[in-house]
Formats: structure tokens, sequence, C-alpha cells
């Protein structure tokens, strides 16, 4: 501020010191790299998913040039063709949703039950049997591996679908364990009116609790049917006739049988991966939904 002779005061532009244009700099550069880095690593994530997709529209010559182009010139529908008649796609796909539709409904049906029974009904041992149950997720799948193997050869289901659907519908830790944090913050003053109004527990759980977990039941059954699609393990030591082959299974055979075709390889890798795309798409807000309401990180 400056005096003029009349003794009023008045404002005098000064430029801004060293350190207010430091402090700016530093917050233009933050601000840049809040918006830069997620579209950066947007880019690191799409680019194979582009480059699968590319690679499958394109010709053998097109798929080997140096440098590589982005787009395919020409345009070619062959590798497709080659990849659905090379094994039979239809019944790999009709094998794979099957077995994946089933491991939803058998997630949806056993896991939510435990869970509900693990956080809102009280009962003696419940603390014990839950820390039993996180404990099995400790344990890698390769150990219980060899055991569920044994216990199924001794079956006459060995060989069939059994053993890839049945497991489902004993319920999953993870999924219990999911559930559960979503249901212990459901208001126990609810449940408890509706205790008082002399409904039972299972309407209180199909009635009350379940169409609130809408979010989270979504969330598991995402989880389960992309683990199912894309299941290799299982189906390879499972099953023994190709007629009964998943797509994963399917691929790897097509890999072995052709070489490294990459034309036909990413045509049958972009369709073994579209119906995963679709699903997201159409599940995306109940998806994100129910992460951020079940505190999954």
């Amino acid at each position: 501020m400056a005096q003029t002779r009349t003794g009023r005061d008045v404002a005098v532009w000064a430029p801004p010191t060293t350190r207010a244009r430091r402090i700016s700099w530093r917050k233009r550069l933050a601000v840049a790299v809040q918006e830069l880095l997620p579209l950066l690593v947007t880019i690191v994530f799409f680019a194979p998913f582009l480059i699968m997709v590319s690679t499958s529209f394109k010709t053998p010559d097109d798929a080997f040039r140096f440098p590589p182009r982005i787009w395919p010139q020409p345009w070619t529908f062959e590798n497709y063709r080659r990849a659905v008649d090379a094994m039979p796609f239809l019944r790999y796909l009709g094998n794979t949703l099957l077995i994946a539709g089933l491991a939803v409904l058998g997630t949806l049906i056993s896991s939510p039950l435990v869970a509900y029974s693990l956080a809102k009904i009280r009962w003696r041992g419940r603390s014990a049997l839950f820390i039993l149950i996180l404990s099995t997720m400790m344990l890698p799948p390769q150990v219980t591996m060899i055991p569920i193997y044994i216990l199924w050869n001794k079956t006459p289901f060995m060989g069939t679908f059994w053993p890839l659907i049945v497991p489902n519908f004993l319920g999953s830790a993870f999924f219990i364990f999911l559930l559960r944090q979503f249901f212990m913050g459901v208001p126990n003053d609810l449940l408890d009116a509706a205790r008082l109004d002399g409904a039972s527990e299972l309407r209180i759980y199909i009635g009350i609790v379940l169409p609130l977990a809408r979010p989270a039941l979504a969330t598991v059954a995402i989880f389960t049917f992309v683990w199912a699609w894309a299941d290799f393990l299982n189906p390879l030591i499972y099953l023994n006739d190709p007629k009964m082959y998943t797509l994963s299974i399917g691929l790897y055979s097509f890999f072995s049988e052709h070489g490294i075709e990459w034309g036909p390889l990413m045509a049958a890798c972009t369709i073994f991966s579209l119906p995963l795309i679709l699903l997201f798409m159409v599940a995306q807000k109940q998806f994100l939904e129910g992460i951020s309401l079940t505190g999954l990180k």
C-alpha cells in the first residue's frame, strides 16, 4: 500500500516474489501429474488389448511388418473364421458358460448364507469358525489340489463337470469374508424390528438382507464368473473328453496345433475376452458400488 499527498491509501502492484512463483509452479505441476498419471496408466493397461484386437484383423504380412502399424491395412476377418473353424467353438463356449453359470449360482447360494450367519446371528463358536475360514485363505491352491483330486478320483464323477461345479456350492472363504464385511454394516435395529414382527431368520435374510446386498452380490457374481471363465488348470485336471473342454483348454490346443499363427491366435483370444468385457460394461455400476461398500481394495 502507498499513501498519496491527500492521505489516502492506494494499492500499488508489486511483482510476485520468487517463492510465490515456485509455489504456483508446484501447484500446476501437481495438477498436471494428477491429470496425466491416470491417462498414462490407462494407456499402459489398454495397449496390450489394442494390439491383440488390431493383430486379429491383420494379414500375416501386415502382422510382422516393421515398423508395426496400429491399424490393419487391409482389414481381414479371415483370422476369426480360421479360429472358429479350427476348434468346436460353440461346444466349448457352451461348456464354459455352463460351468461359469453354475459356479455363480452355487456361490450366490452358499457364501451369502454363511456370511449372514457369521455377521448377524449369535451362536457359540461363531468367532472361532470365522477365524478358521480366514485361515483357509492362507493356503495356496497347490496345497489342496492333490487331496481334492484324490477325493474326486474315488468317485464316479471324475471326468465330468461336477468337480468344477460342486465346490462352488460349498462356499468360498474369500467371498464369505467379503459378504460378512458388508452384512456387518446392515443396521441391527432393522433386523430386530423384523424379529419383533415375527419374521423368521430365513425371511429376514431373503426379504431384507439380500435386497440390500445387491451391489455386493453383483461383485461376487462378477468375480466368480471371471475366475470360472478363465480357469485353465482345473478343467485340464478333471476333464478327459475333448467334447467337454472349455474355451481356455481350446485356446491352448489351438496354440499347440497351429504353432505361432498370431492372427488366428489373437482372434481366438479376442473372442475369449469379449464376454468378460461385455459383462463388466453391463454390471460396472454395481461392481464399483459393491467394492466401495464392502471395503475391498
